[in-house]
């Protein structure tokens, strides 16, 4: 099912290319944008998550380097049976961790140090486990590719085609930090518990 999202959002993405390229600078600008979806979709398919990866600085470790964290993730990929992706930790101090690639085979889960030193360890085998979820169900390939492509149209076209949320939001599996924010600062407010 996963797969057929992921075509369809590189049809849909690469429609929208071809159509800022035609609006921007007509056959040429289509052709333009043609070569540069099929570059874009080539790339975001085989290098995404390295790309992703590479913008958070993100550090692969081993277990030498980290014993607990690697032995989490080996634990809790091998709960879920899936093969034991790459671990990377991020030298950032807010708490955040995600996961990435194309398929199971090609995962990786990184967080950052923040994020560790914040959580105590059940809380992090929490966090770790919904990330693997997102590798389990190939949500990563998703991710990855859309971020990518929604970053070259953006580049293309000179202008964010994603203001507001709109298609953006589709493909999205959490809400923005901000909607957290206010959703908890509002039940906060009527005494009520936060909900995991």
């Amino acid at each position: 099912m996963n797969r057929m999202k992921t075509a369809m959002l590189l049809a849909a993405l690469t429609a929208l290319m071809l159509w800022a390229g035609q609006a921007l600078a007509g056959q040429n600008g289509l052709l333009m944008a043609l070569a540069l979806a099929g570059a874009m979709n080539f790339g975001a398919f085989w290098w995404s998550d390295k790309i992703v990866l590479r913008m958070y600085g993100a550090e692969e470790v081993t277990e030498f380097q980290a014993p607990d964290l690697v032995g989490m993730v080996r634990h809790l990929a091998r709960r879920a049976d899936l093969p034991m992706p790459r671990v990377y930790v991020i030298p950032q101090e807010a708490p955040n961790a995600f996961a990435t690639g194309r398929n199971p085979q090609h995962g990786a889960v990184a967080v950052t140090e923040g994020l560790m030193r914040l959580l105590d360890r059940e809380e992090l085998a929490g966090v770790i486990a919904h990330e693997l979820g997102h590798i389990k169900n190939r949500d990563t390939l998703i991710m990855t590719v859309s971020a990518t492509i929604a970053g070259a149209i953006s580049m293309l076209a000179g202008v964010n085609p994603f203001a507001g949320g709109g298609l953006l939001r589709l493909f999205s599996t959490h809400p923005a930090t901000e909607e957290r924010v206010a959703r908890l600062l509002a039940m906060a407010r009527q005494g009520l518990p936060a909900a995991a």
